[in-house]
């Protein structure tokens, strides 16, 4: 081991540190998501040393720059590849230095396309109870003349089961096909289709 490391020049060792450097901050990562301890901070940080730091744990921390994710990645390509570039492929400082600062840069561009796609498949599930007006569904439970049942509705490519009253004071019974006429709060007010 002694004689690997004494063989190294400064910029092999600089580059070494590096690659360590963004190693030891990948395992670190890694290992307080496996045991949840995982946080990402949700706020704004601005260059003038002001911003709004709350704590916020959350799963859709959009992708930073700046990110742990960000400068793992970076210092860790960068190091293996201008390694590589320049012990292996016996290439100089200036073009191992340019591919090493290649392979960095599109790393975390990889990481942030990554980040953001995962961001696409976030959704909030909020639904919008007002655009169930008009649409059909099936009584669930038989609605009472004068009580509250449930109706089976789809809308907005939902199937939901909401509590429904009669909009004509008639009992409906479980099977029948309904309309939603109105909304009330959380409770729909149905007529026969």
């Amino acid at each position: 081991m002694e004689q690997g490391l004494s063989s190294l020049n400064s910029f092999e060792i600089f580059l070494a540190i590096c690659a360590g450097i963004g190693g030891v901050l990948l395992l670190i990562r890694l290992v307080l998501m496996f045991v949840g301890a995982d946080t990402d901070v949700d706020g704004d940080i601005d260059a003038s040393g002001g911003g709004d730091l709350d704590g916020h744990l959350d799963s859709d921390a959009s992708f930073k720059i700046l990110s742990l994710q960000g400068i793992s990645a970076f210092f860790l390509m960068f190091g293996l590849v201008g390694l590589a570039m320049y012990r292996q492929s016996g290439n100089g400082m200036g073009l191992s230095l340019i591919a090493a600062c290649a392979a960095g840069l599109a790393s975390v561009w990889v990481i942030g396309k990554i980040f953001s796609g995962a961001k696409r498949l976030q959704s909030s599930g909020t639904v919008k109870l007002a655009s169930a007006v008009g649409a059909t569904g099936t009584v669930y439970l038989t609605i009472p003349a004068t009580g509250t049942g449930r109706v089976i509705v789809e809308f907005n490519r939902k199937q939901m089961e909401l509590d429904a009253v009669s909009a004509d004071a008639q009992e409906i019974p479980t099977g029948i096909v309904v309309k939603v006429k109105s909304i009330a709060g959380n409770v729909l007010t149905v007529e026969r289709a």
